[in-house]
């Protein structure tokens, strides 16, 4: 499994948002104003994940003080999680970018005005959770092994058909 890349994520953002916008130019008039639930529910998870990933990290070197590692079957999971939430976050960031984008020519009503802050908050929180989820994704990766160094005796097998 390739790593999430932070291009396919700008381009999930950029399709998203120009979508948005063509949406919101179209249909601005009818829309109901922008609930700030998203916003909480994003920085959540961004902190969550970054956490996560912070104890993931330290499980997989064995540092001092870390529990027991961790089974394959959970960093698996957590990696599924980080490449889902990267995606939707992308996605979600990519929508309110595109309601922002429009509401910014209106910011001397007071509607576009609060519009514009959710979704200035939702784009920010959507960014943070991206980066979150890209540094557990990244923490979940298996650590190198040490280098054999020329102190320790290199094991041969020394074992001949004939002697």
């Amino acid at each position: 499994m390739q790593l999430t890349r932070p291009t396919t994520l700008a381009g999930i953002f950029a399709v998203c948002a120009i979508v948005a916008w063509l949406a919101v130019r179209a249909t601005f008039q009818n829309l109901p104003l922008l609930p700030i639930t998203a916003v909480p529910a994003l920085a959540a998870l961004a902190i969550a994940e970054a956490l996560a990933g912070r104890h993931v990290r330290a499980r997989l070197t064995g540092r001092r003080g870390a529990a027991k590692p961790l089974a394959p079957i959970a960093v698996a999971r957590l990696v599924a999680l980080a490449k889902a939430s990267s995606v939707a976050a992308s996605a979600i960031g990519g929508l309110a970018a595109g309601y922002l984008i429009f509401v910014l020519g209106s910011l001397d009503k007071t509607i576009p005005a609060r519009d514009a802050r959710v979704a200035g908050a939702t784009v920010a929180a959507a960014i943070a959770l991206i980066a979150a989820a890209l540094y557990l994704e990244r923490c979940c990766r298996a650590p190198r092994p040490p280098d054999e160094s020329d102190d320790q005796p290199q094991s041969r097998d020394t074992w001949q058909w004939h002697s």
